[in-house]
């Protein structure tokens, strides 16, 4: 089974905003694959089916972003998985938007949610897609960046993000973290060129 976390804040003023893109794509890969997303438990709201023939769980954690270790770690130790059989979808100010980086492990980078599961969790290696939201303009803080929502030209391109984020987690889970990395982390390097 997969536990598969889009972080993001609850709430109606954090709507589409660019901390929240972890919970675009898991309503995305919910409505491709018919998951309905009314359970809640584990401070999340959740929604269990089927990806690639794997027994999936979507979860939107419901704790605020700094807050979301505890509903995965909650999710992770309930069903008793490998954090290699977790995959953490969230927001990336160092990358453009749109553009994804996959990555099997590695450090918080700053984002406070990710610390926030490395703490719960104990270790940093698991399975991440990032979604790059581009960096904040000089002189605004980052908390307020995030918080802000995406103009109407950035959001088209940040729909085409969302879809191809899905796609990823969908590769990751049929063929591995290596293979959604070689399809996915170069496509927009290729483009830049």
């Amino acid at each position: 089974m997969y536990i598969i976390v889009g972080l993001g804040n609850p709430g109606k003023q954090y709507e589409h905003t660019r901390h929240n893109v972890g919970f675009e794509v898991i309503d995305r890969l919910a409505e491709k694959h018919d998951i309905l997303m009314t359970e809640r438990k584990h401070r999340a709201i959740c929604g269990k089916g089927l990806i690639g023939g794997q027994k999936v769980m979507l979860v939107k954690p419901q704790t605020f972003m700094n807050l979301s270790g505890e509903s995965v770690k909650s999710a992770v130790d309930f069903y008793q998985i490998g954090t290699d059989e977790l995959i953490v979808v969230y927001d990336d100010v160092s990358l453009s938007p749109g553009q994804l980086r996959i990555r099997r492990s590695g450090s918080a980078g700053g984002h406070n949610g990710i610390k926030n599961i490395i703490a719960q969790l104990g270790t940093q290696e698991f399975p991440r897609v990032k979604v790059g939201v581009g960096e904040k303009p000089d002189r605004m803080d980052l908390a307020d960046y995030v918080l802000s929502h995406f103009s109407k030209g950035e959001w088209e391109m940040m729909e085409d993000a969302f879809k191809e984020a899905a796609d990823a987690v969908e590769v990751m889970i049929a063929d591995g973290a290596d293979a959604a990395m070689n399809r996915f982390n170069a496509k927009k390097n290729e483009q830049s060129i």
